[in-house]
């Protein structure tokens, strides 16, 4: 990614010493994208999405408030958003395990391709496991 002046590559670190904020984030923004993949993929790691009409595989990325990206997980393309996002969760446990209790919460924007019912009855799941 380009930033400040033409041709300068700044990295998220740097960014981040810059505004002087720590490894801890609060926000975090969700979203996922269904892309074609490669014809030597197999079967099992493709899908299809309906209301893409794609075959392939879907990107599910959590990014910080900077844009960089946080957390990623891909599944194939016929993965519901509600679903990759509780894996892409449940696979970086340990950043919220981790995380001081002196930090406040941490919100997470979602958009309306995710149903708010099935988060809220599969995140029991995933709070029990912290």
């Amino acid at each position: 990614m380009t930033y400040g002046k033409r041709g300068s590559t700044v990295s998220h670190n740097y960014l981040k010493d810059c505004k002087k904020k720590s490894q801890w984030t609060t926000l975090i923004i969700v979203d996922s994208q269904a892309v074609k993949n490669t014809c030597n993929a197999s079967i099992d790691a493709k899908g299809y999405c309906f209301y893409k009409a794609t075959h392939g595989i879907k990107r599910h990325l959590a990014v910080d408030t900077l844009g960089f990206p946080f957390f990623t997980h891909c599944t194939p393309a016929n993965v519901p958003d509600d679903v990759g996002l509780v894996e892409m969760l449940t696979l970086n446990m340990d950043y919220f395990r981790a995380k001081p209790v002196t930090i406040p919460k941490i919100t997470i924007l979602l958009d309306r391709g995710y149903h708010i019912n099935f988060l809220i009855k599969n995140w029991g799941r995933f709070i029990h496991k912290l």
